[in-house]
């Protein structure tokens, strides 16, 4: 089986290779080379993840063969949709992100969003408040500040396609800004099947299979970020 590549480079100072159109898969590298390296074996363990959670896997490939198909460089803008070295960074946008929703493609994106956030809850959710709230050197966040920011970048994420419900709710509190943030977009995937929607906002291009390529990835990124600091 055939997994097409989206290759996004300078991505906060690495590259991320994406499977199109499997949400949650990708590889991490500090550049592009390192990532497309490593997408196989992410494609293998992604095969495995669903596996593991579902009696009937709907990816079972026969061999995996992985094929570059597109290349984004990240570049920063300024107010005036000028480039600059240091302002807002426009992040991918493949071909693949034209393509409307499916009905399976939300029913899939819903289970791998359920698995990610009981990944992310079973590393957590046990954690003590010092715990929580323990600075690590050298990191911009500790474990309750990541948290928030998994829930602010999916709120976000909704915001960019009108989907956000107004900035001042979104709760402080990490596990309930994650709730609350996360129940939205839940609400929301099933009524974007089928949409050709496509918005700009702030010199970026979104849609609807963006806005659940980026959900879906972000979570297991900082899940592992998370591991790596309780390690």
């Amino acid at each position: 089986m055939i997994f097409r590549i989206g290759l996004e480079n300078n991505i906060e100072g690495r590259s991320l290779a994406w499977v199109l159109g499997h949400p949650g898969c990708f590889s991490v590298g500090r550049n592009g080379a390192q990532a497309l390296a490593g997408a196989p074996q992410a494609v293998r363990d992604y095969v495995d993840w669903i596996a593991d959670r579902s009696s009937s896997s709907w990816l079972i490939p026969d061999h995996i063969e992985t094929v570059l198909e597109e290349t984004w460089q990240v570049y920063d803008i300024d107010d005036t949709y000028r480039l600059v070295e240091s302002g807002y960074s426009v992040n991918a946008w493949f071909r693949n992100d034209w393509l409307p929703l499916t009905v399976e493609d939300v029913e899939h994106g819903l289970l791998l969003l359920t698995w990610s956030r009981e990944d992310l809850l079973d590393l957590a959710g046990g954690l003590s408040t010092e715990q929580l709230g323990r600075p690590f050197p050298g990191e911009r966040w500790n474990i309750a500040g990541i948290l928030q920011h998994i829930g602010g970048a999916e709120w976000w994420y909704l915001d960019r396609m009108g989907l956000a419900f107004p900035r001042q709710e979104v709760p402080d509190e990490p596990f309930e800004r994650l709730d609350v943030v996360r129940l939205r977009l839940r609400e929301a995937l099933p009524g974007l099947v089928g949409s050709n929607l496509i918005l700009g906002a702030d010199g970026e291009f979104w849609s609807p299979r963006k806005l659940l390529r980026r959900a879906a990835w972000h979570e297991r990124d900082h899940t592992r970020h998370i591991r790596k600091l309780l390690a």
